[in-house]
């Protein structure tokens, strides 16, 4: 039997120490212990699914990885590529990779009776991966992009098309302006879907029409694209992915073929997944924080229940026992209250977490935040090494106030009771 650890339960579980001092404060202590829990199971939570959310609606937009000529600027005037690449049945067998597309994009302008917008045409093809869109869907149907028809449908945003005042079914004029004419051209749509995801930046920008659209107005042959866009399967493993795309094209260059580079959306959006970087620093700010509250608020409770048990001390080491048998004994008494604690904080925190989940109460404004809701990403992973976490560290902190039981003579405190 463990002895040290039969008299931390006995003290744990002793009703006499309800009506001591230090079990008030060993109750402030576990309270601060279940807070900080709470609020790092929801900061782990909130940053990690608002990073996942804004990521995944920016690579809805543009894609992981993006093939292009190596010509081709920062702007959505492109240098355009062949679609009949060799080495696009390697690509595809890559591991990681999901999807591959084609895609072009061009500047234009859509004007209405009342209001005029700067847009970015994106023309997709048959082969186009309509999941995004369809998630973010808040009218309307998808289109078909044929070889041989162009259709004349469009998608728009919803923040676009109540700026314009247009409806599903209405008819939108588009004007484009190449560099080497004067006049401009002029192209009729008709609106086939409104999607919204709350990131304005991109709401306002994007339309999709037929790929077919943008060759006939950039005088492309068919085919021609501004170039590829790939989807893999773990964000994670972006960047391993890019280095085997990067090595695919090096194989397949030869000198009489146009230089493509891979572009990857972290580089293309660096600002957004910079600024989504930073709140990772914020997190363990908090991290750090909550710890260290919990960690003095327990060596605080330690040191009272020490002085508590001066007698006691006393007579355990009247009786032969050495100075670590009896710090591990408050040792484990402390490591009872901490789980007691985490219980009931991974009971306090899950649950806040499943309720914002299911019910989206706590909202947010899409115009600051890219979101309309607080969303919420915990994974298993994330609560056992934040328990862990906590447990460690705390125990950690309360070895130095355990020293001071080596201080107690049991001469003295025997003799004073």
């Amino acid at each position: 039997m463990n002895i040290n650890l039969y008299i931390a339960r006995r003290i744990f579980s002793s009703k006499e120490n309800r009506e001591n001092l230090s079990h008030r404060i060993v109750n402030i202590a576990l309270f601060g212990i279940v807070l900080g829990l709470v609020v790092l199971i929801l900061s782990v939570a909130i940053v990690t699914g608002y990073k996942s959310e804004v990521g995944r609606k920016v690579i809805g937009f543009g894609s992981h990885l993006q093939i292009v000529n190596l010509d081709s600027n920062q702007s959505f005037e492109t240098s355009p590529i062949s679609q009949n690449q060799p080495f696009l049945p390697e690509l595809k067998s890559i591991e990681g990779i999901r999807h591959v597309q084609i895609f072009a994009t061009k500047p234009g302008i859509i004007r209405t009776d009342d209001e005029i917008q700067g847009v970015v045409l994106k023309g997709i093809g048959p082969d186009f991966d309509w999941s995004f869109f369809q998630e973010n869907k808040v009218a309307g149907e998808t289109f078909q992009v044929q070889d041989t028809v162009r259709s004349n449908k469009i998608w728009i945003s919803k923040q676009m098309a109540d700026l314009l005042k247009l409806k599903l079914g209405d008819d939108l004029n588009m004007f484009f302006i190449n560099g080497s004419e004067f006049v401009p051209r002029q192209r009729k749509f008709q609106l086939a879907g409104i999607y919204k995801t709350s990131l304005e930046e991109f709401d306002r920008m994007f339309v999709l029409v037929d790929i077919n659209h943008i060759r006939r107005l950039n005088n492309w042959k068919e085919d021609q694209i501004s170039g590829f866009e790939i989807l893999v399967n773990d964000f994670k493993e972006l960047e391993p992915v890019e280095k085997d795309v990067n090595d695919l094209l090096l194989r397949n260059t030869t000198p009489d073929s146009p230089v493509l580079q891979v572009v990857s959306i972290k580089e293309k959006y660096r600002h957004i997944f910079d600024w989504l970087g930073l709140l990772d620093m914020n997190v363990w700010v908090i991290l750090t924080l909550m710890v260290l509250v919990a960690g003095f608020n327990m060596v605080s409770s330690l040191l009272v229940i020490i002085l508590e048990r001066t007698q006691m001390i006393g007579i355990l080491k009247a009786m032969g026992a050495r100075n670590w048998s009896i710090r591990k004994v408050f040792l484990y008494f402390s490591v009872m209250l901490i789980l007691k604690a985490l219980v009931w904080g991974n009971i306090l925190g899950i649950g806040i977490c499943l309720i914002q989940q299911y019910t989206h109460v706590f909202k947010l404004d899409p115009s600051s935040y890219y979101l309309e809701y607080v969303p919420i990403h915990l994974t298993v992973l994330h609560l056992v090494l934040l328990n862990v976490g906590t447990v460690l560290i705390t125990v950690l902190m309360l070895l130095l106030p355990s020293y001071f039981i080596t201080k107690v003579s049991p001469e003295k405190t025997i003799r004073f009771e």
